[in-house]
């Protein structure tokens, strides 16, 4: 069963003890002491929601807070933050900074679980996250890429798709597709952390179809890293058997039997530097069709499309 996972963090273990027996049955609860350890377990766990102390050993809660809101792949992140003040001062600073909603300890175990359950049910209307990667979904895509045609900022795309997917989902079962979903999750933002910017914006279109926006200079280092990464854990996505073969047998999408090769990815990229982005319709559809093209090459491919339109 799916459990949202949670970062709760506060320096106080009583506190940290009575948030973690109050959430563990619903959520999969990560812990952290300091402000340091939040932001490494941020990083690494990719929680869906982060319960936060206003004030810690290292750091206040309202500096974490903005600096995360600075950074897109956390920008939605549903953000609830504890003070042991009744301050007015101290509510107001925290939700300047961008927490969603805050309580004030002691806090009821009840409230707060009633306060955790309003602010998923929020996040999830106004972002509609994935709930598997809790990355951005189609409506923020969309908004996403018509603030890029708006502003006519030299854009790139990159259109990013699993080759036999659907094979392995098949062989396997729906746990482990949904393990390759989030791993190749993982693998997009870590090198869209590395090789990309601050404001690089990465969404999950459904299923096995992923999309990233940054800029033309970085655009082909990210799809190089990100085949490099892939391609190497590729092979763990099978069961030791398979791996030695080097394939899985099952039918294909004629229900004929077919022997599948390890996964591969196909990344289609499309940029305003030769053809001026329109329509988000117009952007989806050429991704698509670049993506089509390097699909026909049986490795993981990247395709960079620099055609010029006549009427360019």
């Amino acid at each position: 069963m799916y459990k949202l996972k949670v970062l709760i963090v506060d320096d106080d273990p009583d506190i940290l003890e009575l948030l973690e027996s109050t959430l563990e049955s619903e959520f999969r609860v990560v812990k952290a002491a300091t402000g340091e350890q939040a932001l490494t377990k941020i990083k690494e766990e990719r929680p869906g929601l982060l319960v936060l102390d206003y004030m810690l050993p290292d750091s206040q809660g309202t500096a974490i807070c903005a600096l995360l809101r600075k950074d897109p792949l956390f920008l939605h992140l549903p953000i609830l933050m504890l003070t042991g003040k009744g301050e007015v001062e101290s509510k107001v600073t925290g939700l300047e900074a961008g927490a969603d909603d805050y309580m004030v300890k002691p806090f009821s175990p009840q409230e707060l679980l009633a306060r955790i359950r309003m602010l998923i049910r929020r996040s999830n209307i106004h972002l509609d996250a994935n709930p598997l990667t809790r990355l951005p979904g189609n409506v923020s895509i969309t908004k996403e890429l018509e603030a890029k045609i708006s502003s006519k900022e030299k854009t790139a795309v990159l259109y990013i798709d699993i080759d036999n997917f659907k094979a392995l989902n098949d062989y396997y079962g729906f746990k482990r597709g949904d393990e390759v979903i989030k791993e190749t999750a993982r693998i997009l933002i870590d090198c869209v952390q590395e090789k990309g910017t601050v404001t690089d914006f990465i969404g999950h279109i459904g299923g096995d179809d992923f999309v990233i926006i940054t800029s033309p200079k970085t655009a082909e280092n990210i799809a190089k890293s990100t085949i490099s990464k892939f391609d190497k854990v590729s092979p763990k996505f099978f069961d030791e058997k398979d791996r030695i073969k080097g394939y899985i047998e099952t039918k294909n999408r004629e229900s004929n039997l077919h022997k599948f090769k390890f996964l591969t990815l196909s990344i289609g990229i499309i940029t305003n530097l030769y053809r001026e982005f329109t329509h988000t319709a117009q952007i989806s559809s050429l991704g698509a069709e670049i993506k089509g093209f390097a699909k026909k090459f049986p490795e993981s491919k990247y395709l960079f499309d620099k055609r010029i339109p006549e009427d360019f």
